[in-house]
């Protein structure tokens, strides 16, 4: 963790692979051993040992007895090339204030490792012109709500006590620390008691990576540590971890600390230490988990009313009436043939499984649960927002300003390769030149290719469903034709069991798949910044990967049955294939099975065991990779213990925290947007979920480079795509209560059909007739017992029968009952609408005593401000004073001092700095 003088903390490593290139020395008669200088330390620190590449590599002035000149290669000259970029770079290092330790390069190649050091100077510096928030000596308290809210809170905090995690918390919870954005004028209002300890380790490596993206070299036009990482002049730059992570000792750094009560699965049961993550890893990744920490225990309620929606529907199985009927053999409703030719007619109380199960998810309870899992996405994105303005006040992110972003390595390329295109011979076009960015028919190539490639990818999926549907046609067509009973009587099951894991694979993969294409997208778009570039990846995968994951299941919802057509007149595809149709029982179920699997494979495979599986074989690929490039050769100079730099190189670079949303946000639509056919949804995220978060956790503690802190004071553009499914999953429920499952149909015949009010005789209700001799020929089923004893086949759906006028068309049912859907959808929509306005409304976006601790905190710190200008004026007109009253005495040393204070006090700036304390006011 520090330089060899174990001082000097290490806030920073850039790490490289070298080759020397290979001359042949020829050792004159008595010379010292060559290598002895390469072989020592190289150190550059400020006002130290080198300043410029001269004293870091001396050359060999040409001609030298004893080196002969070898003609470089162009892999040699491109080290070369390297080497100097990596020379001049740690030299503007240097002049910016860091202080660097370099590893001797005593191999003919291998890795290397720059370590930084910010001293003070620097690091005030830096933290002044970032406007970084540090403590002040002032401490004020927090004003506490009372009455029963306090003593609610008091009882929950002593029933959450074995859930808190151990770790160091503040001792007096009531008082708050006030910060200041940092000045060195003003460094007298700073608790700082050491300088070393003053600023955190997450704060001093910040403040280095900002010193290391503006820090330029001449060679490329290369802008930052970013474009040289881009041009392979280093492999990698990050900050250390503070340690191991294992091993449990008194003196227990952070790192270990989070391991111990987060970061391990036997402590699932607690709360996430959300404050010490944040001191760890930075605001931003703090308030991913602490999202993911709400939105999991929000799971928990939701959870629990999906299971009495399930139960509910196990109690009420037996009563329901449409159910028995359906699997009452007196009833005999003769069914019009599945299939052409080999398909029998057959009885609807062979159905009687699907029935009786499709009542789990289809009944008034799942009604009742739409409308409350549309209020329940409302209420989770109201309490985060009000959490995360209690964060940003905890955590000093009120009033963060947008810090000014360097433009991307590959945007800087790209408008070089411009300048360089349309640059001119005159110095004032040059200089024009300077200010010129690129435009947006720069980028209209990038964008022509990302609309063209955005709608060949939906296409793509469009397809792999269409694929999918031409399978389950052409299997159940196939089982059909089969001789064995077996597979002719479990066709439903079979086709539908295999084209959901063939849709899940086919999911998996184009995932994948997705995810790359999206990254490509969009830098060929060239955004300029970092923020962006991650705004506009996160839309392009989202977008894809939305379109792949529901698909299907919006192609069962909607789609599967509609477009089937009648007995006598089917739909065909393909030359002599019929469509396929939805079960007896409705193709809710089906879409139940649809759901349950996709959501469940998705969350297994991807979310758990690629996450777990490929950082590991990336990990094993990688060390495998260096141990052949390297030669094997004894580094004398390295000490056997491998340092924190090593042991950190090993570990996968952080790569953000997209995937981790993406995950999630594509397991909140599973869980809102079709929940009406799968109530238990919410308890399959809530399981997963509970893992999730110390899966995620043990990424980051054990398998990944400590990211670089960023300050974020919210999750950004999530927030807005969260939104947005909520406001769908409202739609699209109502869609699926209305058209997929017999809610409506259900209710009109009841309130509209039904002679008795009962739901007695629904059944008869929904099947039209057939007469059987209006079959086409060669579509009868061929070898059927009692086809003879057979006029009429039943199907399901609203028309007249054979013996009407108007034979086979549809009836005033059919139209009934669709105006009766489109009127749910409209009246659900615009009453779940309503409810979550309200609801919105009621709940203020900042709670109420954060809005009064923030108008507290500013009032506190104009009073500290004044207090200390004042105690500081007063001192210095004391000094003054007593400098006077000895002048008179004709004291020269104290003449001498009087007139140095008394300089101090007439200087205009200084005296302007003490005096005007009312522009310093309107300041704050």
């Amino acid at each position: 963790m520090h330089f060899r003088d174990s001082k000097r903390k290490v806030d920073y490593v850039l790490a490289y692979h070298y080759r020397k290139r290979l001359a042949r020395h020829l050792p004159a008669p008595g010379s010292p051993e060559p290598m002895r200088r390469a072989a020592s330390l190289s150190l550059v620190s400020n006002g130290g040992m080198a300043k410029g590449s001269a004293e870091l590599h001396p050359q060999e002035p040409p001609g030298l007895p004893g080196v002969q000149v070898v003609e470089l290669s162009p892999l040699d000259a491109l080290e070369e090339e390297k080497q100097l970029q990596r020379e001049e770079y740690e030299r503007n290092l240097v002049e910016a204030g860091l202080e660097i330790e370099k590893d001797p390069e005593n191999k003919s190649q291998g890795l290397s490792f720059v370590r930084i050091h910010a001293p003070w100077q620097v690091l005030s510096r830096e933290a002044e012109l970032l406007r970084i928030k540090m403590p002040t000596k002032k401490m004020y308290e927090i004003t506490e709500e009372g009455g029963i809210l306090k003593k609610l809170n008091e009882i929950w905090c002593k029933l959450t006590e074995p859930l808190q995690p151990q770790v160091p918390r503040q001792e007096n919870t009531n008082m708050k620390t006030l910060s200041y954005p940092f000045s060195r004028e003003k460094i007298y209002l700073y608790n700082i008691k050491d300088k070393d300890t003053f600023f955190d380790n997450a704060t001093r490596s910040r403040i280095v990576r900002e010193i290391l993206k503006r820090t330029s070299t001449k060679a490329r036009s290369s802008m930052g540590i970013g474009t040289l990482i881009a041009n392979n002049v280093y492999d990698a730059a990050y900050p250390l971890h503070d340690g191991e992570y294992e091993g449990k000792n008194d003196a227990m750094n952070e790192r270990q600390l989070l391991y111990q009560e987060w970061a391990r699965y036997g402590v699932f049961y607690k709360f996430q230490p959300i404050d010490l993550i944040r001191k760890y890893f930075g605001e931003k990744i703090g308030l991913y988990f602490a999202w993911l920490g709400l939105y999991t225990e929000f799971l928990i309620p939701s959870s629990v009313v999906g299971i009495i929606v399930f139960l509910y529907g196990c109690i009420t199985i037996e009563s329901d009436i449409p159910s028995k009927e359906m699997c009452d053999q007196h009833n005999a409703f003769t069914m019009c043939p599945l299939c052409d030719k080999f398909c029998d007619y057959w009885n609807l109380s062979t159905a009687c499984a699907t029935a009786r199960a499709s009542h789990l998810f289809d009944n008034p309870a799942t009604v009742f649960f739409s409308v409350f899992m549309a209020l329940w996405a409302t209420m989770f994105l109201e309490q985060w927002k009000r959490l995360q303005m209690r964060l940003c006040y905890f955590w000093d992110l009120t009033g963060l300003e947008e810090e000014e972003e360097h433009p991307r390595p590959e945007y800087e390329t790209k408008l070089l390769q411009k300048k360089l295109k349309n640059k001119n011979i005159t110095a004032e076009n040059s200089n024009e030149g300077e200010k010129e960015k690129l435009t947006w028919s720069d980028r209209m190539p990038g964008y022509a290719a990302n609309l063209g490639l955005i709608l060949f990818m939906i296409m793509l999926t469009c397809s792999a469903v269409f694929g999918v549907i031409v399978y389950r046609i052409t299997t159940a067509a196939a089982l059909s034709f089969s001789t064995n009973q077996t597979p002719r009587s479990n066709v439903r099951v079979t086709v539908t069991a295999t084209a959901v894991i063939i849709n899940l694979v086919v999911i998996l993969i184009l995932d994948e798949i997705y995810g790359a294409v999206a990254k490509w997208l969009t830098e060929i778009e060239v955004p300029k910044t970092e923020k962006t570039f991650e705004e506009r990846l996160i839309l392009k995968a989202f977008l894809l990967k939305f379109v792949n994951s529901y698909a299907p299941i919006f192609y069962v919802a909607f789609f599967k049955g509609r477009f089937v057509g009648r007995p006598g007149h089917y739909v065909y595809v393909f030359d002599g294939y019929r469509m396929e149709e939805c079960a007896p029982g409705g193709c809710l179920m089906e879409l139940c099975i649809q759901l349950s699997i996709i959501m469940l494979g998705k969350q297994l495979i991807q979310n758990n065991l690629f996450e777990i599986g490929i950082p590991k074989l990336k990990k094993l690929f990688r060390k495998l990779k260096d141990e052949r490039t390297e030669p094997k050769e004894v580094d004398t100079n390295q000490s056997k213990d491998p340092q924190q730099w090593d042991l950190d190189y090993i570990l996968e670079p952080f790569t953000g925290l997209t995937p981790e949303y993406m995950e999630m946000i594509i397991q909140f639509g599973f869980v809102t947007l079709f929940v009406a056919s799968f109530p238990l949804a919410p308890v399959f995220a809530l399981l997963n979920n509970i893992i999730e978060v110390r899966l995620d956790a043990k990424k980051f503690v054990t398998e990944l480079r400590r990211p670089d802190t960023v300050r974020e004071k919210d999750i950004g553009i999530w927030y807005n795509i969260l939104s947005g499914i909520g406001k769908l999953s409202v739609i699209i429920n109502a869609f699926v209560i209305a058209i997929t499952s017999d809610f409506i149909p259900r209710l009109m015949y009841q309130y509209a059909y039904s002679q008795n009010g009962t739901m007695h005789g629904f059944i008869n209700h929904t099947l039209s007739y057939f007469n059987v001799s209006h079959l086409k020929a060669g579509t009868q089923p061929e070898n059927s017992p009692f086809a003879q004893d057979v006029l009429f086949c039943r199907f399901k759906d609203y028309r007249e029968p054979p013996w009407s006028p108007n034979q086979y068309e549809f009836s005033k049912q059919h139209w009934a009952v669709l105006s009766a859907r489109l009127a749910f959808v409209i009246l659900f929509q615009n009453l779940v609408m309503f409810l979550s306005v309200l609801v919105d409304w009621m709940i203020p976006d900042i709670p109420k005593d954060i809005s009064e601790q923030i108008k507290k905190e500013k009032s506190v710190l104009v009073d500290f401000f004044l207090k200390e200008e004042h105690e500081k004026l007063k001192l210095i007109e004391s000094f003054i004073t007593h400098d006077k009253h000895k002048h008179k005495s004709g004291a020269k040393g104290s003449r001498i001092r009087a007139a140095s204070f008394q300089g101090y006090h007439v200087n205009p700036s200084r005296q302007s700095s003490f005096t005007s304390f009312s522009s310093q006011h309107t300041e704050v």
